[in-house]
């Protein structure tokens, strides 16, 4: 019996390292614009999308037969992520219809600017219900189903899971302590998953960017758009797609003995000292 080099250590051809042919991936708020490029990046890599969406059923819709229409495959998926029966039905229409998964991205998030001392008890239960226990709850179902693949013989050596947190969670804005409170939570939930999932063959990491641009960003917030300019090393706002191929390397085989870690993708503006 051949041994699969993924289990060893052993290393990979470059060629097989960024492919996921034959996974189910996940992925988290897949309507909006960081979540709409880390699934088409997946999907060009061979991975099979299932989008899930909470209030945008048509992009998901289009961006559905988007990846279909390049020879992909991928179906749309609502629920409320903050609500623990929506998310146990979630998983079991995504293996219904397109098998159990393999990847799961936490991308779905709320972010809204509120000073800390006008702040409302709702707005806060709101945030942390939004972008903490849906991480919480998606990721205790994606364990399940991989470590029950695990136990049934599967593919649990691809199990993987990548929480998008933020660069607030380590350094926070005014007016986002709320936010910046729940993203931290999910890099330390990120470890915990890491040290509990692994012995069951699941991956478990972060992946914290900086200002992504999105269409009328710079006529929404200029200065800020121009302070982050001059502040960058690399001296321009993130894309989606720089989000997307961070993802993917964690997903990957490039990543296979990467677990409990966060991966920043900021343009250098966190290098800055805080003095």
């Amino acid at each position: 019996m051949q041994t699969d080099p993924r289990q060893t250590g052993a290393a990979l051809p470059v060629s097989d390292l960024l492919n996921l042919r034959g996974r189910v991936a996940l992925v988290t708020g897949a309507s909006g614009g960081i979540g709409r490029a880390i699934a088409l990046r997946l999907a060009e890599a061979g991975a099979t999308l299932a989008l899930h969406f909470h209030s945008q059923p048509q992009r998901a819709a289009e961006l559905a037969f988007e990846i279909e229409q390049v020879g992909g495959r991928a179906l749309a998926f609502g629920a409320d992520l903050s609500a623990e029966a929506s998310v146990a039905q979630l998983f079991a229409d995504v293996a219904q219809q397109l098998g159990p998964i393999d990847i799961l991205v936490n991308n779905a998030a709320l972010q809204t600017v509120a000073a800390l001392d006008g702040m409302t008890l709702a707005s806060w239960r709101q945030m942390l219900a939004a972008n903490l226990d849906s991480v919480f709850l998606t990721t205790q179902q994606a364990a399940q189903m991989m470590s029950k693949q695990a136990a049934q013989g599967g593919q649990h050596r691809h199990a993987c899971i990548v929480n998008i947190a933020s660069i607030e969670a380590l350094a926070p804005a005014a007016g986002h302590a709320h936010y910046a409170t729940a993203k931290a939570a999910v890099l330390m939930f990120t470890r915990a998953a890491a040290l509990e999932f692994g012995p069951l063959g699941v991956r478990v990491n972060a992946v914290s960017p900086g200002l992504i641009h999105r269409d009328g960003l710079a006529e929404d917030w200029p200065d800020g758009v121009q302070r982050w300019q001059a502040n960058a090393p690399l001296g321009r706002l993130g894309e989606p797609a720089d989000v997307a191929d961070a993802v993917l390397f964690l997903c990957s085989d490039a990543a296979r003995w990467i677990s409990g870690s966060n991966l920043v993708v900021d343009g250098g503006v966190s290098a800055h000292p805080p003095w």
